[in-house]
């Protein structure tokens, strides 16, 4: 492992190929995939499973957690 910098501490070692961090917008759209999927789910189900879409029952719960597990899976790239 290489030192580089001068004014690094020396006993906090760091790999070459260190990732950069995300971008400023990445943290927001994570979150808000996962609050935008919880929404989906709870209006479902408060509406007495009829909305946010009407007409295709259960599906609803698939949309609503699919949007949320794709917030979930951003959270395995934040750095």
């Amino acid at each position: 492992m290489a030192r580089s910098a001068k004014n690094e501490d020396p006993l906090v070692e760091r790999s070459e190929g260190e990732a950069a961090p995300n971008p400023v917008w990445f943290k927001p759209i994570m979150i808000g995939l996962m609050l935008v999927g919880l929404v989906w789910v709870l209006d479902f189900y408060l509406s007495g499973m009829q909305y946010p879409i009407p007409g295709i029952d259960a599906w609803n719960l698939v949309i609503g957690f699919g949007i949320a597990f794709v917030g979930f899976l951003m959270t395995t790239r934040w750095r």
